[in-house]
């Protein structure tokens, strides 16, 4: 093989990377919130599921990027794992149609006439609107276009390939060949991060004599293994939904691999029965493109019986003490019925979120910035919590109450919001610290590090400061650092952006803390309220909760 085959077969395989990933991020792009819409009220049912994955999947082409994007959904909990097991299968199924445009537009048409106009086009859309949907959308006409010029390249450089090179001498035969080019199949998708580009590739090896049918069929096999990768790398450091979530694709694709591989010749003789039926030319491409599609769809009909206990199972794995944070302490239904027990199980509940809030600001406002998935995760444990507590005072609400027991519970669902807040603006803040990293003016260093100690100052439990002083503190520091930051900004000594992203983060974590106080104020009110009528609550060990006897009562 010489320099400028060599040099197409590489020139068209980055055509192809380089044309799916404009594709993928600008439908992506363009679609904007659609994307996310339509994924959380599209898979109710598995069958909804299915067809949702299959449809994204066919207008984005990729199954990698619909299928991170509902792991990013189940991360955030905005897809159960259960509603996101339906578009993992339906993903595989949309995949096939890149194998269609090849085997039926790639092959068919003067490529250059339409796919040059559709770079043309795509980029003086990207000129003329350089932001938003329509810019989106003309990088993913660029990229359409790039698909198919990258197709003619590799046609040509196959073609090459097949004067140049012996076929006859590269190629194994039996079981052992075929398990060659499945293994082949699934490298080829790892390297590349794609099973369209890496299908695409194995149909036009097919088409143009490099490959035998039966060895293309199990590189098409392999790619839908080596896809998976994807999903794996996405989990890392995910919630253990999400982890289940890639777990459920490596799981479906192998399953539907090893069906594939187990019953090859069966399958082939569907495929040309299907092409007589339906009319199609026996073509590789075309039987090819046929062969991926059969064997996905039977893989998603073999499996939709089973997605209860494939569920069931996922949910067995993963996450036993993410799961076990998530799960409260002290309320359930045998409480409920008594009012003063209920008060007291909810105090103690807030004063464990109280001590988690306390840690996740600690690691919001420290200087490690490797805490993010951290940061995430506890956020995520502390928002659970906050919904099973304020779902308990609803509930309690509905039954008859003395006014005591009413204000009772009324303060304590603000503690619940207020320790919610502060959560969330700790995460928010901690967002900016890679913009703090950057700030290098010694002033602005020693205002934020004074801060910063100001807040340990307030939130340390075992201080024994008074919270009203020190919440006093904190704002005169806010004041103060704000003041060193704006000069360092008028002076030219911090950029106009990291002087912006400083004031965000510090005005972040003067809210974070305002929170806090609100919610320890009114806790130590209801706890003081509890005790001097008796109703005695028992006070959690210093580890699991911080302890606030001095704070005043709440307004």
């Amino acid at each position: 093989m010489d320099l400028s085959l060599a040099g197409a077969v590489i020139g068209g395989l980055g055509l192809f990377l380089l044309a799916v990933g404009m594709m993928t991020d600008g439908l992506r792009q363009a679609a904007g919130k659609s994307l996310r819409k339509i994924l959380v009220q599209s898979t109710r049912t598995p069958y909804r599921g299915v067809l949702s994955g299959f449809l994204m999947t066919a207008i984005v082409q990729s199954s990698s990027a619909v299928t991170v994007a509902s792991i990013g959904f189940v991360n955030a909990g905005l897809l159960s794992m259960r509603q996101a097991l339906g578009v993992i299968y339906g993903s595989n199924i949309g995949t096939t149609i890149t194998g269609w445009l090849v085997a039926l537009i790639g092959f068919k048409l003067n490529i250059h006439a339409f796919a040059l106009p559709m770079v043309g086009i795509g980029m003086i859309i990207r000129l003329v609107k350089r932001e938003g949907r329509m810019a989106a959308a003309g990088m993913a006409l660029v990229g359409f276009g790039l698909f198919f010029i990258g197709i003619d390249v590799l046609k040509g450089a196959f073609e090459g390939l097949v004067v140049a090179l012996d076929i006859t001498k590269i190629q194994v035969d039996g079981i052992a060949g075929i398990l060659l080019f499945l293994l082949l199949g699934v490298v080829m998708t790892i390297l590349m991060q794609s099973s369209s580009a890496s299908i695409a590739l194995t149909i036009t090896a097919a088409a143009t004599g490099v490959i035998g049918l039966y060895a293309a069929a199990a590189m098409v096999i392999g790619a839908n293994v080596g896809t998976t990768s994807t999903a794996a790398i996405a989990s890392i450091g995910a919630t253990a939904n999400a982890k289940r979530v890639a777990l459920a694709q490596v799981l479906f694709n192998v399953g539907t691999a090893t069906v594939a591989l187990l019953l090859l010749p069966v399958l082939f003789i569907v495929v040309r029965t299907l092409e007589a039926l339906l009319g199609l030319e026996t073509e590789p491409a075309i039987t090819l493109a046929l062969f991926h599609s059969l064997f996905n769809v039977l893989g998603v009909l073999l499996v939709l019986p089973l997605n209860g206990r494939l569920a069931t199972f996922l949910e067995g794995c993963f996450g036993k003490h993410e799961e076990a944070a998530m799960k409260p302490k002290y309320l359930d239904k045998t409480i409920a019925a008594t009012p003063v027990l209920a008060v007291n199980a909810l105090i103690l509940e807030l004063q464990g979120v109280a001590e988690r809030v306390r840690q996740l600001v600690e690691m919001s406002i420290g200087t490690d910035a490797s805490k993010g998935v951290a940061i995430m995760s506890e956020r995520e444990i502390i928002r659970h919590l906050s919904s099973e507590v304020s779902a308990f005072i609803v509930n309690l609400e509905r039954s008859p109450l003395s006014e005591e027991t009413s204000h009772h519970l009324a303060s304590l669902l603000r503690v619940d919001q207020y320790l919610f807040s502060c959560a969330n603006d700790a995460a928010d803040a901690f967002r900016y610290q890679p913009r703090l990293a950057e700030v290098h003016d010694e002033p602005v260093q020693k205002a934020l590090h004074q801060y910063r100690r100001d807040i340990y100052a307030l939130m340390d439990v075992s201080g024994g400061s008074d919270p009203l002083q020190a919440l006093s503190d904190i704002q005169a520091c806010h004041d103060a650092a704000k003041a060193v930051i704006l000069t360092a900004g008028t002076e030219g000594r911090l950029p106009f952006d990291d002087m912006i992203a400083v004031l965000d983060v510090i005005g972040e974590q003067l809210r974070m803390t305002q929170q806090w106080f609100k919610a320890m104020r009114y806790l130590a009110q209801v706890r003081e309220e509890t005790r001097t009528n008796g109703e005695v609550v028992e006070t959690l060990s210093p580890d699991d909760a911080p302890s606030h006897e001095t704070l005043p009562p709440a307004d």
